[in-house]
């Protein structure tokens, strides 16, 4: 604290910093007139074609439309025209397999009976 004394009674506490009279009421002013004056460009509206104005239009047209689509593509089922046939010719097709293999296995009634009746008691 000694020290903080010693520099204030040397220094003084007063602000060292000091503006002029009146400097803050005629800053505006003064920088407005020093800045270049800025040219003012001439805008010259183009009147728009139609195209520019159907633009917009039609490309969210298109947008929705290929929404749709792929909507439609995705949400399509993937079965056949007539699936309840397709589903009975499967039918058939794979019992004919079975018995085609029923048949090259050279295993009788019985013994094929006590085979699927060990497989369905695992």
């Amino acid at each position: 604290m000694k020290e903080e004394d010693k520099i204030k009674n040397k220094i003084g506490t007063e602000n060292p910093f000091r503006v002029p009279d009146g400097y803050f009421e005629n800053l505006t002013s003064e920088v407005m007139n020093r800045l270049p004056e800025k040219e003012k460009l001439a805008v010259v509206q183009k009147e728009s074609t139609m195209w520019e104005r159907v633009r917009p239009w039609l490309y969210m047209t298109a947008m929705f439309i290929g929404a749709a689509l792929i909507i439609r593509v995705a949400s399509t089922d993937r079965t056949t025209p007539g699936g309840n046939n397709l589903a009975a010719d499967d039918t058939d097709t794979e019992m004919e397999y079975i018995n085609m293999a029923v048949e090259n296995s050279m295993l009788d009634d019985y013994s094929l009976y006590v085979y699927l009746a060990d497989s369905e008691a695992e």
